[in-house]
């Protein structure tokens, strides 16, 4: 994230030099390296990617993206394993080829992440139940 950042200031610098009028001590500052003041944190989002991050212990369904989270959750609630045919209506999608395939896709990245688990093909449940069997919501 911040090798991106300094390549942008780098750009908007040059940008800013080529224009005419322009002093060189005004875009010098820009030029200046950018230093990391904290880490960035696993809730950061960046624009244009969804990042699922892998389960750890005491994470919970906030770290995750809205789509990621209504599955997990709608996995969790439910009383045994599920198709992605059965979860797509239940997040709210309309049950076409096209929806029920990309949750399909969300399914596997979390089964991945370690998130959920694929007890037999196309079926999933929970890898980590609440604590006391409690629902995720």
């Amino acid at each position: 994230m911040w090798s991106r950042l300094r390549v942008m200031r780098e750009t908007v610098a040059q940008v800013l030099s080529e224009l005419p009028g322009q002093d060189v001590a005004q875009t010098a500052s820009l030029r200046e390296p950018v230093a990391a003041e904290e880490p960035v944190k696993p809730e950061v989002r960046v624009v244009g990617a969804v990042t699922v991050p892998h389960w750890r212990e005491g994470f919970t369904t906030d770290v995750l993206p809205d789509a990621y989270r209504d599955i997990v959750e709608v996995i969790a609630d439910a009383p045994g394993p599920m198709h992605a045919k059965q979860i797509a209506p239940r997040t709210g999608l309309p049950a076409v080829t096209a929806k029920i395939e990309g949750t399909r896709g969300k399914l596997k990245r979390l089964v991945e992440h370690g998130w959920l688990i694929e007890d037999q093909p196309g079926r999933f449940a929970p890898a980590h139940p609440a604590p006391g069997g409690e629902s995720a919501n």
